[in-house]
């Protein structure tokens, strides 16, 4: 028994599994409630649904999902196909499905692919479809990936994010307004030419942040001084800057993620200019090594892990046949050492 009067797992015979009627003891609800929100009920009271998901997680129940799927003839795993988790975004939208799955009772099965590789989806999506899957989700979205999927019939709900699809524009997501608000931060210190570190074009993802800060430059008259396409890693960032020609001048670097961003940093300091004395550099994503490089990288923190959340909602609804409505993704400017007055420039 824990101080406070709860019981624990501690608290039970060694090899015995915590019940629903435990948990709902717990929570204090019913079992019925306890039930609902396994099977995915958006309907719970909010309260009830944090004390539930408390007491699930203090007495370390986990469902018996081949006794629930025997039981409702009903897969509980899902399938998702990523870009390699090695990569930071990649990574958080599946750890942010991966926790939202689990809180539904359901198990996500993570498949890395290249997902540039037409051939690659197709056997990715060919395997998923000889299993017993609920559902399947695309959490990384590419030309080549989209057109497989298009190509593809599925015998189960899929869902690939919302904002990755070709021409979505007007995703629910803060992104544009915070890059807005970094766009005005360096307008303000009088930047006027930008160079755009963009992300593969075949990505939906670097064309939709690209189109954001083309808008948010032509707010103020502006327009990208040059966009050079990278990988997403820093070592694309790095060669793109120690490559480029005397008349691609610049005051500002607006990477589409922190990675190249942090490469752009290294390439600059070894061409002698200093950051941001002599160009600004701004990044995407705010992984947590954006805060410790020299100098202190400024980013727009994306709500990466509440994206993968809302799509495996998404992907319930489309299960369970409940309606659901897409959630903002949150992003917010975060101000750092890397920016400032407009002074040199590349070249």
């Amino acid at each position: 028994m824990s101080p406070d009067g709860m019981s624990t797992q501690a608290d039970r015979p060694a090899g015995k599994q915590p019940t629903i009627y435990d948990v709902a003891r717990q929570a204090g609800v019913s079992h019925q409630t306890v039930s609902r929100l396994l099977k995915g009920d958006p309907g719970i009271k909010p309260l009830n649904r944090e004390r539930v998901l408390k007491a699930l997680d203090e007495l370390g129940y986990r469902p018996n999902l081949t006794a629930r799927s025997l039981a409702t003839n009903r897969s509980h795993r899902v399938a998702a196909l990523t870009q390699e988790i090695t990569q930071v975004g990649p990574g958080r939208v599946a750890q942010g499905a991966s926790e939202e799955a689990r809180k539904h009772g359901y198990v996500l099965d993570i498949i890395t692919l290249d997902v540039d590789d037409r051939a690659n989806v197709e056997a990715a999506i060919k395997l998923v479809n000889q299993h017993d899957v609920a559902g399947i989700l695309a959490l990384a979205s590419t030309d080549e990936l989209r057109d497989a999927f298009e190509a593809a019939k599925f015998q189960v709900p899929v869902v690939i994010p919302f904002g990755m699809v070709a021409g979505e524009s007007g995703a629910p997501d803060m992104r544009g307004e915070a890059i807005r608000e970094l766009i005005d931060h360096l307008v303000e210190f009088g930047h006027r030419r930008f160079l755009h570190l963009a992300g593969p074009s075949t990505w939906v993802a670097a064309r939709n942040r690209r189109q954001d800060f083309d808008d948010a430059l032509a707010a103020h008259g502006l327009a990208l001084e040059a966009v050079v396409h990278g990988d997403w890693s820093a070592k694309s960032g790095y060669d793109a800057v120690r490559a480029l020609q005397p008349d691609r001048v610049c005051t500002a670097i607006v990477a589409a993620n922190d990675q190249m961003a942090i490469g752009a940093i290294l390439a600059l300091s070894e061409l002698g200019l200093r950051v941001p004395d002599d160009v600004s550099v701004t990044g995407m994503d705010d992984i947590p090594e954006a805060a410790y490089v020299r100098p202190p990288l400024t980013t727009v923190q994306l709500g990466l892990e509440e994206e993968g959340r809302d799509t495996f909602r998404q992907l319930l609804a489309l299960m369970t046949g409940e309606a659901t409505e897409r959630r903002p993704t949150p992003a917010t400017m975060v101000l750092r050492q890397s920016t400032g007055p407009a002074s040199g420039s590349i070249g």
